[in-house]
């Protein structure tokens, strides 16, 4: 499968983790991508383990001034512009009363922000291209979890950015989605899941059993980003989709 073949896409967060299994991916369907990291040595490894169709540029996109640059970088560096995966993000386990307000503004400002500095910066060459924004939201965002309050008002503030952007953008041709993982297989699952078996006293593969059969894979949330910024989506913009293995559908 070739449908993204020509695309040119950047990608938060891309070092690891989901961003860098959905470049992975994009990379496989014909894209070219620019991966966008804070954190330079393991941005540059990734792009280099995925070839010549992989690039790398440093990025905070808690900052506009590096958001901006990292738009014009892809643009010079790749031709163009046509996908936008806002993927970057942080999480913050423990009570929401407990949380610090220094923690509390961090957290919204790489969760919230950063999405937002990314779809402003980056629509200029979207427009051009009539191209498309996939936002990673979360199942948090959705519904309250204990330990996760911040960063489920974080996502749920991605998905409300996600709708509105969609409906403004929508006579430009740009169309703006959102993915919602419930817990992956990711080293950021791995450090919330020693706070969570701290604070509930509990195995958390067994709570994850329980609640959504298992772990999903970040392929899995690479296929259904590739889903929406390929053709095949051509009519899908303000929606958000849910993979989570049914831990949003059960009161139980």
């Amino acid at each position: 499968m070739q449908d993204l073949a020509g695309r040119r896409a950047l990608i938060t967060g891309g070092a690891r983790g989901i961003g860098r299994a959905v470049a992975e991916l994009f990379v496989q369907r014909g894209a070219t991508v620019m991966l966008a990291d804070v954190n330079a040595k393991e941005v540059a490894a990734t792009a280099d383990a995925l070839g010549d169709a992989a690039h790398a540029t440093v990025c905070d996109v808690t900052d506009t001034d590096q958001v901006a640059a990292a738009v014009a970088t892809t643009v010079r560096e790749l031709g163009g512009l046509d996908v936008l995966v806002n993927n970057a993000g942080v999480e913050i386990v423990k009570p929401l009363l407990e949380m610090t307000e220094e923690e509390f503004r961090q957290i919204n400002e790489v969760n919230v922000t950063g999405v937002f500095l990314g779809m402003k910066h980056a629509l200029p060459a979207l427009a051009e291209t009539r191209g498309t924004i996939v936002n990673l939201a979360s199942v948090a965002g959705l519904n309250g979890c204990p330990l996760l309050g911040a960063y489920c008002g974080t996502k749920a503030a991605v998905l409300q950015l996600t709708r509105t952007a969609a409906v403004e953008l929508r006579d430009a041709g740009v169309r703006v989605n959102a993915v919602c993982p419930g817990f992956v297989d990711t080293a950021m699952v791995d450090r919330a899941a020693v706070a969570i078996e701290a604070a509930l006293d509990a195995s958390f593969p067994d709570l994850v059993a329980a609640k959504q059969g298992r772990l999903g894979t970040v392929a899995e949330v690479a296929e259904t980003v590739a889903y929406l910024a390929s053709d095949r989506a051509a009519w899908t913009t303000g929606s958000s989709y849910v993979l989570d293995g049914g831990l949003s559908a059960s009161l139980l």
